[in-house]
Order: structure tokens, then sequence, then C-alpha cells
């Protein structure tokens, strides 16, 4: 698992550049935040959330990349996980 100050630094640089994120990178956040996908091993990881409505956060790459879109939905579901705590 990647120390807190990592994932801090990956953070910053997804707010900065949602478009040059690594997949890799933004699994390692969600699976900080989230905990463990309950789908992988397809071309999707798909993450619960606890908050109902749409309770899942869902991200496959593009070659090696994070789709820019779901890398702001990420960003969202981290806020609003930190706002409900």
């Amino acid at each position: 698992m990647a120390s807190d100050a990592k994932i801090a630094k990956l953070l910053a640089a997804m707010r900065r550049n949602p478009a040059g994120v690594r997949f890799a990178d933004l699994t390692k956040v969600c699976d900080h935040y989230f905990g463990e996908p309950r789908q992988s091993g397809t071309s999707h990881r798909v993450y619960r959330t606890p908050w109902r409505g749409d309770p899942r956060v869902n991200i496959q790459p593009t070659k090696d990349k994070a789709k820019p879109y779901q890398v702001r939905q990420v960003l969202q579901a981290i806020e609003k996980l930190k706002e409900d705590s």
C-alpha cells in the first residue's frame, strides 16, 4: 500500500493534469480510499463507496493512462468521502 505522502503527491498531480494520470497511479489512489475493488480482472475496476445513490467508482485504462473524466470522478468521490467523515 502506498504511503499517505505518496497518495497526497498523486492527488496533487491528478488535480493539476487529469489527462496525464497513469492508470496504475489511479488504482493506487482508489485502493487507498475505497479498498479493494469489488470487480477487477477485466478492463474495468469497480470500487464501492459508502453512500447511497451511485455507490461505486468505475475506472478503466486507455493503454497505460487513466481516462480524464474518470480521474475527475475519482477526485469528486474522494472529496465527498472527506466531507462525510
